[in-house]
Parts: structure tokens; sequence; C-alpha cells
């Protein structure tokens, strides 16, 4: 028999659910300075680009607005515009470092649809691969990460780096 090890999936399964009092993870995250610990791979004027830590593929990234607010139609100029090029740049960087096949983008509005964190706007970006669906998920509720999330961050750093500075 082969044994699968995905550790990071039961510090998930197992931790306290965050409740109404808890602070917003992004707001949490983005006000401390320890970025490579909180996964942060860029800060931008009005966004930044956080990796996933329980990430459906490798390298699925967020962009995520600084503003706390859970309001689409809400967003400023500025920020979508910030939102949309930072998501380019996410697609630009996966592509250089993962090489996948092809991309999900999207956002999940409230918690019916999905939405783990409803009241502070994310996009996800996740890299998909030819064949990265497989009997995993249907037959043990598993989905198969290939890289640690150390060693991802990483590499997409030096991708966002190389994209703001060419000349790196």
């Amino acid at each position: 028999m082969k044994h699968l090890w995905a550790p990071w999936r039961m510090e998930y399964i197992l931790q306290e659910k965050e409740d109404e009092k808890e602070p917003c993870i992004f707001c949490s995250r983005i006000s401390q300075k320890s970025d490579q610990k909180n996964l942060i791979l860029w800060r931008d004027t009005s966004a930044f680009i956080i990796m996933n830590r329980y990430p459906y593929n490798n390298g699925h990234l967020m962009v995520v607005p600084y503003r706390h607010t859970g309001d689409l139609a809400g967003l400023r100029a500025a920020e979508k515009r910030n939102l949309f090029e930072l998501i380019q740049w996410s697609v630009k960087a996966l592509e250089k470092v993962m090489k996948p096949h092809g991309f999900n983008i999207g956002m999940n509005l409230g918690r019916v649809a999905g939405a783990g964190v409803e009241d502070h706007l994310h996009f996800h970006i996740v890299p998909r691969w030819n064949g990265d669906t497989n009997f995993m998920p249907i037959l043990a509720d598993t989905k198969v990460v290939s890289e640690a999330l150390e060693k991802s961050y990483k590499k997409l750093r030096s991708a966002f780096l190389q994209l703001r500075n060419p000349s790196r």
C-alpha cells in the first residue's frame, strides 16, 4: 500500500474555524511584515498577491484588495485596475515558473457560492494541467499537491521580482 503525504491538510481540517469576532485573515496577514511566513508574494498600490495555504492545485494564488470590503460593485477604479494588473502578473509568473496548460480564475461571492472569506473580496488564480484531475478526489476525497508551499513561494517570489524589474 502506498501512502499519500499531505500534512498541511490536517492542519486545515483540525484548526478552529474563524468566527465573526476573529479578524479577517487577509487584513491580519497584510498588517504583518512577515511576507514569506504569510505567503505574501507581492504588495502593490491597492492590492496584494498571496498564496493559498490550502491550495486546490500547486501555485494557487489569490489577489486581494487591501481595503476590507465584500462589495464588488463598490470597488474604486484604481482598485479594479490594480487587481486586474496583479491577476495578469500572477498568470505570467505562474506560466514562467510552473508552466501550466491553463488557468481557472474567479471569485466566489457569498457563502453559498463557496466564499470561505465572504466579507473581503479576493480573486483565485488556479493553474491547471492536462490530467491534473484524477481518481483521488473522487475515491479518497484527497487532492495531491506535489510541491511544498515554501518551495513554490521562493520560485514565484523570484518571478514577481523579475516581472517588476526585468533587468534583474
